[in-house]
């Protein structure tokens, strides 16, 4: 066995910040010096560097400096393929599917293009500080081997599957339903809990899905209950009246996948855009997963996930974040958590009554603010929750997977440090309250040029240059 331990500034959560409205601090816990033993990769030890150092003598210590260490960042909703078109200029959803990506998807039915991708996305992962993701890959099997794969040698964990599709796209890009089962079938007997590897059932959202395919998905799930279920859901105004068209016999987006029994634990439905209340109610009871991705709904203009509505207490929805690069702009889960906070604080004008009185919700207006609490609380503990893995990783408890961030809390804009200095006169956080707002000014005014290392499993595998 090999153990190690890394000494610095932790900063990591032990709740939910949603559930101490006026006391977040309570969900947070803060070592100005602490110390973290890792044994095979494994968190062994967690606390205060003076009672941890001397519970482990002669241990082998790396102490990172000058950084807030928090948990690694997790994902939960990205797309692969579309690695090489973020950034594709001037189309909403369904034109931009068109026109940018299944051209760019198909290229990866081609082992070594595929292979070629998969290392260049998960090198900009770990350089974002993003340890764990959601992925979506393609209609084409190859990438999905090669994702596995590759996550396998750099030992990430990586939840994701075969993309199914059989309407609406190119005709070169679809698939029949039997070949997906079979072909899913082959992969999850390969890859699920192989390492770190985890299988989602993967139907590429319902208005590409013939009732077929979705037959196809729920036998898949039901011979397969421990794998997850991956998909879209209310992104944009346009596919979602497509989806009611495809599928008549359904009132709503979420009752398509209901339908086919799809919707309960370990589901994800990436966007939510559009999601009713009574779509967010029925998602609470059957413990399934929104993913909210804001800069790509900025980005191709879907709207403003309603963020306090989805944490109402009385019908809270588990939640993770995603960047959905390419219709995301950024792997950055820190940019992520940069426009998470404008749409949180759009909805909350939208919600304060100066707008419209008839709308007034003062407690569903506070719960779009995105506090630094409870940003980085969705994008690692909050994440993992949302993804059911939280009993893997997502904090420092001991007994879960060593993945962490170091960041530079001076590393972005020019002007950071100087802002920085406001909070600990140039030096690092003493207190729970000045970390949280060093990691409000990382959020608000840096990017991921603050990740200075990414760490899987106690080993470092990004160090910025």
């Amino acid at each position: 066995m090999t153990t190690v331990a890394i000494r610095g500034t932790f900063f990591d959560f032990v709740d939910d910040p949603w559930k101490h409205v006026g006391d977040e601090q309570a969900a947070a816990r803060f070592h100005q010096d602490g110390l973290m033993v890792v044994t095979d990769g494994v968190i062994k030890a967690f606390g205060p560097y003076d009672k941890i150092a001397a519970a482990h003598p002669g241990v082998e210590i790396t102490h990172i400096k000058d950084r807030i260490i928090v948990p690694g960042f997790i994902d939960g909703h990205i797309h692969l393929p579309q690695t090489r078109v973020l950034g594709a200029y001037g189309e909403q959803l369904l034109p931009w599917l068109q026109k940018w990506v299944y051209p760019e998807e198909l290229k990866y039915r081609d082992r070594n293009y595929a292979r070629e991708g998969v290392k260049r996305f998960l090198d900009a992962l770990l350089a974002a500080g993003t340890t764990t993701c959601q992925a979506f890959t393609s209609s084409s099997p190859v990438s999905t081997e090669e994702l596995f794969e590759e996550a396998s040698r750099r030992n990430m964990r990586v939840i994701a599957g075969l993309t199914g599709i059989d309407r609406n796209a190119p005709a070169d890009f679809i698939d029949t339903p039997d070949n997906f089962y079979r072909d899913s079938k082959r992969l999850i007997a390969q890859y699920h809990n192989k390492g770190r590897n985890l299988y989602a059932i993967t139907p590429r959202f319902a208005f590409g899905a013939s009732p077929e395919l979705l037959r196809a998905c729920q036998r898949l799930k039901h011979e397969h209950p421990d794998c997850w279920v991956n998909t879209h859901i209310s992104e944009n105004p346009a596919e979602c009246s497509g989806v009611l068209v495809e599928h008549p016999d359904c009132q709503d987006y979420l009752g398509v996948y209901e339908k086919f029994d799809l919707v309960g634990p370990k589901f994800s439905g990436g966007h939510g855009v559009y999601l009713s209340n009574n779509e967010f109610r029925r998602m609470s009871k059957k413990g399934a997963a929104v993913v909210f991705c804001p800069c790509s709904n900025l980005f191709l203009g879907s709207g403003l996930f309603r963020l306090g509505r989805a944490t109402d207490p009385e019908h809270r929805v588990k939640m993770s974040f995603g960047t959905d690069v390419g219709g995301g702009n950024r792997f950055s889960m820190i940019s992520v958590l940069d426009d998470a906070y404008k749409v949180g604080m759009c909805n909350n004008t939208l919600l304060d009554g100066s707008i419209d009185p008839t709308r007034k919700d003062l407690a569903e207006a506070e719960r779009n603010k995105l506090s630094p609490y409870r940003g980085f609380w969705s994008i690692t503990l909050g994440g993992a929750e949302g993804l059911y893995i939280d009993d893997k990783l997502g904090n420092f408890e001991p007994g879960k997977e060593a993945d962490f961030v170091a960041l530079d809390p001076n590393g972005g804009q020019a002007a950071q440090a100087w802002h920085q200095s406001l909070i600990a006169d140039g030096a690092g956080p003493r207190t729970m309250d000045e970390a949280a707002s060093m990691l409000f000014a990382v959020m608000m005014v840096g990017d991921d040029r603050c990740v200075d290392e990414t760490w899987v499993m106690g080993k470092r595998l990004y160090k910025k240059s």
